[in-house]
C-alpha cells in the first residue's frame, strides 16, 4: 500500500508450457512497464508437492528463468529471484504461522482438489497444509499490494489479506499510538494535512470507500514521509493501529485458464501440456492427436465446436475470421478435424520463434541467467530485511 509493487511467482517443478505462457507470464510483461514489479521462482513452495524430487527442482529454476527472459521479462525493469536464496521469507513463514488459524488453511479450496487430483503423492504434510501462509509471507515481505492470478487463485489472496489484518490488528498496537500519529499528519503540510483530516472522516463517519482510496493515494504521493511514520498515518485511516503489513490486492489476468490437449487445465502434472519452448515437430504432434468432438466419427459428420478441447485454444490463438471458418466447417462437416487444427499449430509456431531465439543467448552462456538472478536476489533480500525489521519490533523480537 506504501507504493505501487506486484509480487508473483511460479513453482518450478518443470518446464514452462503456454498456460503459464498466457495465463500469466504476457501479463507480468506488460505489469513491468507499469509497475516496481518482482517475480520469483517457488522452489520451497515446489518441495510441498514435489519433496521426494528434490534433484528436478534446481535445474528446473534455471529453465524456468530462461522461459521468462525469452518471453519479455526485463531484469532493469523487474527484479526476478529465487525464493529459497531470501531467507527472510523462512522466517516470517514461521511468525505468520504463530497466529494463522489452521481452519482457514482447511478451508481454502485447493486443498482438497490438489489432494484429490495428485492423489499419487503425499500431501498429508505439515509443509502442504501450511503452505498458504509461505504463499502470504512471500506476498507481505515486500509489502506488495498488487498480486497478479487467475480467478482459482483469488482466495488465496484473501487468506492473505486476512493474515494482514490479524497482524496489524495484534501487533499494530503501539503505546502513544494517536498522539504520534497526529504528530505524523503535522508533517504533510497544512494543505494536505487538513485534507487527509477531512477524507479519514468521511471514511470513519460515513464509510465512504472513494475517500479511504483518496487519503491512500494522498500518501503515496507524500515523498518526505519516515516509513513509520506512514505505516501510521495508513493505519490511522482505519482505526487506531499502524499498518504495518498493507493488504494485497488481486489483479485478474485476461486469460484465467488455458486449457490443455485433454481439455482440462493445462498442467505439467497432467500431462496434457505445450511448452513454452516446444520443438516445432512436437507441436505439431501434440495438436495433430488432440481428441475432438466425438460425434464426429466420420469426415461426413457435423460437430459442434464447443464440446471440442481444440476450441478453447483457437479462442486463444486465432483470429475471429479463422475462428468463423472453424465454426462453419465443423457444423457443416464442410472441413475435417485436422484442417481445423493446422491454422492452430501455425499460430502456436509462429509465436513460439522469438522465444527460441531470445532463449538461445541464455542456453549458449548460462552464467548470463545467473548474474541477473544474483542481482535480483540481493534487491529481494534488501526490501525484505527492511521488513522483518519492522516485524521483529512489532513481535517484541528486536533485541538491538
Amino acid at each position: 500500500m506504501f507504493i505501487d509493487r506486484v509480487l508473483s511467482g511460479m513453482r518450478p517443478t518443470g518446464r514452462m508450457h503456454i498456460g503459464h505462457y498466457h495465463g500469466a507470464i504476457r501479463n507480468w510483461v506488460r505489469l513491468q512497464e507499469e509497475y516496481e514489479c518482482l517475480f520469483f521462482a517457488a522452489d520451497w513452495h515446489a518441495l510441498t508437492t514435489h519433496y521426494e524430487e528434490p534433484e528436478n527442482v534446481a535445474a528446473s529454476v534455471w529453465e524456468m528463468m530462461i522461459d521468462w527472459l525469452a518471453a519479455g521479462l526485463d531484469p532493469t525493469r523487474s527484479t526476478l529471484f529465487i525464493q529459497s536464496r531470501v531467507m527472510e521469507h523462512a522466517e516470517l513463514t514461521l511468525l505468520l504461522g504463530m497466529m494463522t488459524p489452521i481452519g482457514w488453511l482447511e478451508r481454502v479450496p485447493t486443498y482438497k482438489d490438489q489432494q484429490q487430483r495428485l492423489a499419487d503423492r503425499d500431501l498429508s504434510t505439515y509443509g502442504f497444509l501450511g503452505y498458504p501462509v509461505m504463499q502470504g509471507a512471500d506476498i507481505l515481505i515486500y509489502r506488495a499490494n498488487m498480486v497478479p492470478v487467475g480467478g482459482d487463485q483469488v482466495s488465496h489472496v484473501e487468506l492473505v489479506r486476512e493474515m494482514a489484518r490479524r497482524f496489524n490488528h495484534i501487533y499494530g498496537r503501539e503505546p502513544g499510538f494517536e498522539d504520534k500519529a497526529k504528530a505524523a499528519i503535522k508533517k504533510l503540510g497544512s494543505r494536505k494535512a487538513r485534507r487527509y483530516g477531512e477524507l479519514r472522516t468521511a471514511f470513519q463517519e460515513k464509510g465512504d470507500a472513494a475517500a479511504l482510496e483518496a487519503a491512500q493515494e494522498l500518501l503515496n504521493e507524500t515523498q518526505n514521509l519516515a516509513l513509520g511514520d506512514r505505516e501510521r498515518l495508513f493505519g490511522y485511516l482505519e482505526g487506531s493501529r499502524r499498518m504495518i503489513l498493507p493488504e494485497p490486492e488481486a489483479l485478474l489476468t485476461e486469460i484465467p485458464m488455458v486449457p490443455g490437449l485433454d481439455g482440462q487445465k493445462m498442467s505439467k502434472s497432467y500431462g496434457n501440456a505445450i511448452l513454452m519452448r516446444e520443438d516445432p515437430a512436437e507441436v505439431t504432434r501434440k495438436i495433430r492427436t488432440m481428441q475432438t468432438d466425438p460425434a464426429r466419427v466420420r469426415r461426413t459428420d457435423p460437430g459442434n465446436p464447443e464440446l471440442c478441447p481444440v476450441w478453447p485454444l483457437h479462442k486463444i490463438y486465432s483470429s475471429q475470421q479463422t475462428q468463423d471458418w472453424v465454426v462453419e466447417g465443423c457444423t457443416t462437416a464442410g472441413i475435417g478435424c485436422l484442417e481445423c487444427k493446422q491454422p492452430l499449430i501455425d499460430a502456436i509456431i509462429r509465436e513460439q520463434q522469438p522465444l527460441h531465439e531470445r532463449a538461445q543467448k541464455y542456453l549458449d552462456d548460462p552464467a548470463l541467467v545467473r548474474n541477473i538472478v544474483a542481482d535480483g536476489c540481493e534487491r529481494a533480500r534488501e526490501l525484505a530485511e527492511e521488513t522483518m525489521r519492522d516485524v521483529r519490533a512489532a513481535m517484541g523480537l528486536a533485541y538491538d
